[in-house]
């Protein structure tokens, strides 16, 4: 075996949102890498950490010790959204703080993999306000990749990441279709057999919408989904509020 245990650390997107278990729980990229790894190596022992609505600090500060005393020889680290949509964002703070948490893993022998973050425009069109953070937090996290022996998977530099058919109703977040490529994209980038570069090539073209479709879209999105994010963030509060994380032991992957 390769890899004895991995364990993801990170926020929703790790956690597994919006890609439905049947189960009344998420299954998520990470779950499906620990399968894909598992199978190939005949096991593998998977702890997932990561919490919906985490800030790269809460994870370095919640998260890291945790992932350190499992003592990982596999580790995901996934961080930056959630300060993307602060007011308080600092690109140089938070790569710094990833870097923390990969020299800590690399540190005790562990394979480490994060990726940067998609355009998010093409997803969202009212997130181009955001565009420039988005370009300058991935700047950071390439640098910082390239010095602590991390290895890097750069979604941002690759148009289908962006695709709005891989992500969810609320577009913050990859539909399954979405941590299917991901996971696939992980399981590449770490070398697994049978794998290849294909979760990078392009869907096929989508038909045109017309003006009055996207505009009952935009406000069904509006109405569902961005009005009670910006009533919840007004109040202080976070989805992940009194959350746990998934799967904090390490168990067997079971495989199906």
């Amino acid at each position: 075996m390769m890899w004895q245990r991995y364990v993801a650390i990170g926020d929703s997107t790790t956690e597994g949102l919006d890609d439905p278990d049947d189960a009344g729980g998420y299954r998520g990229w990470a779950d499906r890498f620990a399968e894909a790894v598992a199978r190939e190596q005949g096991g593998l022992e998977y702890a997932n950490l990561a919490i919906r609505g985490r800030t790269t600090a809460r994870i370095l500060a919640e998260q890291l010790p945790v992932a350190l005393d499992l003592a990982p020889d596999l580790c995901t680290v996934v961080a930056g959204m959630n300060d993307v949509l602060r007011p308080s964002f600092d690109a140089r703070r938070i790569a710094a703080d990833v870097a923390t948490m990969q020299r800590a893993l690399v540190g005790q022998g562990a394979t480490v993999l994060t990726f940067t973050l998609p355009d998010p425009v093409p997803v969202m069109p009212l997130a181009r306000p955001l565009r420039g953070r988005v370009v300058m937090l991935n700047a950071a996290l390439r640098r910082v990749t390239a010095e602590t022996g991390a290895t890097l998977l750069d979604f941002a530099a690759h148009p289908v990441a962006s695709d709005p058919r891989l992500w969810s109703e609320d577009r913050l977040h990859a539909n399954s279709a979405g941590h299917e490529r991901i996971a696939a994209a992980l399981a590449y980038t770490a070398g697994l057999p049978g794998y290849d570069d294909s979760w990078t090539r392009p869907l096929e073209t989508a038909p045109r919408r017309r003006g009055h479709e996207v505009l009952r879209t935009e406000l069904a999105w509006t109405r569902r989904h961005l009005l009670p994010w910006l009533a919840r963030h007004l109040r202080g509060r976070s989805s992940g509020d009194d959350r746990v994380a998934k799967r904090p032991v390490p168990l067997p992957v079971e495989l199906t």
